[in-house]
């Protein structure tokens, strides 16, 4: 009697072998394996979702951040005294780093969806392990030099909140299939359990983490009140060297209610507008007054000043990557602006009937006018022929002093203080930076007539996040930006959020329980097959010209009296057929 049966059929897995080879270097079938996973493997999985877990975090962080480049590139300036834009290789790395760790973690799910033993390849293992160091030392480094920026995280997730909720659902509902196959393939009750438990109660986290996303967006159609009003920051310096007149006038251009400036004293007693402490950033004083160019900016007399170009270094640096879309008319009005003086600044708000606000800096203690700069500032406001009551000034020290001599200008607080002192001390106005004003004060300072203005807003979503929070007025360097949103980016109703969070968590229950019945179904029919009716019909289905290219036949004894016959079928010898004859 002779029984046939197929032993194994071999035959080419080109996207195995991908897989397998990429993520462990394992390119031949020998050096691939269905075993479990070993636990010092297990444990360089658990690295690599935490590298890529973190890296995620530091992506979604610096991907918000936008909105305050200029911002971390002016604090870099201030610490190394050159200007460069840091974000570059900051958002080089960090792209590079994540695609890699995103990467290799999908390499490793699909090792788990087609039940292969997970073996991370050494030079990978480096990888990793320098994609996590390296992001661990940036997130301390930038903790330490710009923590209050980690809020825009908890900001921008009030705006963006209800679609990563749906995006996170979506992806833990499709790995519902690796989540079943693995449970349908495990022999052990205990390690099922465990995995279902853990997959059920992310899912379920998942399902009512709505309750706990909470945004001013949200809200009735009819509550909305009107945009927030816009003050150019310095004019608009995304279209003009900063402080500049052409800036001011671009920034009026964009139909901005105010314009707000920095202002010193020179050392003859002029105002004019410079944020920096050095003339280094934003004019030639290096090679007009080499010898000088560290002093401090309040040292200089107008004459002086004025004998500067304040352009050139705009079309040098290109600091927002706007110059090479300018004409080159436009380039040669750039690169001719000069020190723009306070009372330049007030007749050109004047004129276009809009407000200022003006922000007031102390020349340093051996400077003639330490002590009367408030009065010198008072001057050129009220020889502008501006309103008083268009002007607003933050940072004075003798407020009562102000009052007497100019009582219609409105005095504006830096600093968030009681309502019982704003009043007291005749504040009318509050600047804050935007992070610094929850939703209860700008209810508060809405309720009692205090004007509330944050800065620096130059992103649409987060315009929009303020204008559905009531916020009266922004302070932007992007007017031109800004002036594009005519509504908000997205506004919901209670009823319509709570409706999407239902029927989403529908669709996604029903989804994973129909992954789990079919891997169950296939699993259970794929036990019930008889190997031997498996292994002939896939040696049935090969192709006449793969048994005519039959190369050899190899015929094995051994000691049982059993033949074991093997061919090798196809032109490259790498089917396999072997049966064992009793």
């Amino acid at each position: 009697m002779v029984k046939h049966q197929p032993l194994q059929v071999y035959e080419r897995q080109l996207c195995l072998s991908c897989l397998t080879g990429i993520y462990g270097c394992r390119w031949k079938r020998y050096q691939r394996s269905h075993d479990d996973t070993t636990k010092w493997e297990c444990l360089w999985s658990f690295i690599l979702f935490c590298t890529f877990s973190l890296l995620l975090v530091w992506f979604y962080f610096w991907w918000e951040a936008h909105n305050d480049y200029s911002e971390f590139n002016w604090f870099l300036y201030n610490r190394s005294g050159e200007w460069s834009d840091g974000t570059v290789p900051i958002l080089a790395a960090t792209a590079a780093g994540f695609t890699y760790i995103a990467f290799l973690t999908i390499l490793a799910l699909c090792h788990v969806a087609v039940g292969q033993q997970l073996n991370l390849h050494w030079l990978h293992k480096i990888g990793v392990t320098a994609a996590l160091l390296t992001t661990v030392i940036s997130v301390i480094s930038v903790t330490q030099m710009w923590g209050e920026e980690w809020d825009v995280v908890w900001i921008s997730l009030q705006a963006t909140g209800p679609f990563l909720h749906i995006g996170a659902l979506a992806a833990v509902t499709a790995l519902a299939w690796l989540v079943a196959g693995q449970v349908a393939r495990a022999e052990k009750t205990r390690f099922q359990l465990m995995v279902v438990l853990i997959y059920l109660s992310v899912l379920l986290m998942l399902y009512f983490i709505p309750l706990s996303i909470t945004s001013p967006c949200i809200m009735e159609r009819g509550s909305l009140k009107a945009a927030p009003t816009i003050i150019g920051h310095q004019g608009a310096p995304m279209l003009a060297p900063e402080n500049t007149l052409l800036s001011f006038n671009r920034a009026l251009q964009r139909n901005v209610s105010g314009l707000e400036a920095d202002v010193t004293i020179s050392l003859d007693g002029v105002p004019f507008l410079l944020r920096d402490r050095t003339l280094r950033r934003t004019t030639n004083v290096r090679r007009v007054f080499p010898q000088r160019q560290y002093d401090d900016a309040s040292l200089f007399n107008w004459t002086d000043l004025s004998s500067l170009n304040a352009g050139q270094w705009f079309l040098k640096d290109d600091p927002f990557w706007t110059v090479q879309y300018m004409s080159t008319s436009e380039r040669w009005l750039l690169g001719n602006q000069t020190v723009c003086s306070l009372e330049q600044m007030l007749k050109l708000a004047a004129r276009s009937n809009r407000s200022a606000l003006l922000t007031l800096h102390r020349p340093p203690s051996n400077h003639p006018h330490h002590h009367d700069w408030v009065n010198l500032t008072l001057d050129s406001v009220l020889r502008s022929g501006i309103p008083q009551q268009q002007v607003s000034l933050e940072r004075v020290i003798n407020r009562e002093m102000v009052r007497k001599a100019a009582p219609g200008l409105q005095q504006t607080s830096v600093q968030k203080l009681p309502l019982d002192t704003l009043h007291h001390k005749g504040i009318s106005r509050v600047l804050l930076r935007y992070n610094q004003a929850s939703a209860q004060d700008i209810k508060l300072y809405n309720e009692n007539n205090i004007s509330l203005t944050l800065y620096w807003v130059n992103e649409p979503w987060l315009y929009s996040l303020l204008w559905c929070s009531g916020v009266p007025s922004v302070s932007s360097e992007a007017p031109q930006v800004l002036r594009k949103v005519h509504y908000p980016l997205w506004l919901m109703s209670p009823d319509e959020y709570c409706l999407i969070w239902i029927f989403t968590d529908l669709i996604s229950f029903a989804v994973v329980l129909g992954i789990f019945i079919f891997q169950k179904w296939r699993m259970s029919g794929m036990r019930s097959y008889n190997p031997e009716q498996i292994m002939l019909s896939a040696a049935v289905r090969r192709s006449s010209r793969d048994v005519n290219n039959m190369k050899e036949k190899l015929i094995f004894s051994g000691k049982s009296h059993q033949t074991t016959s093997c061919w090798r079928l196809g032109s490259t010898g790498e089917q396999v057929v072997c049966l064992f004859d009793k």
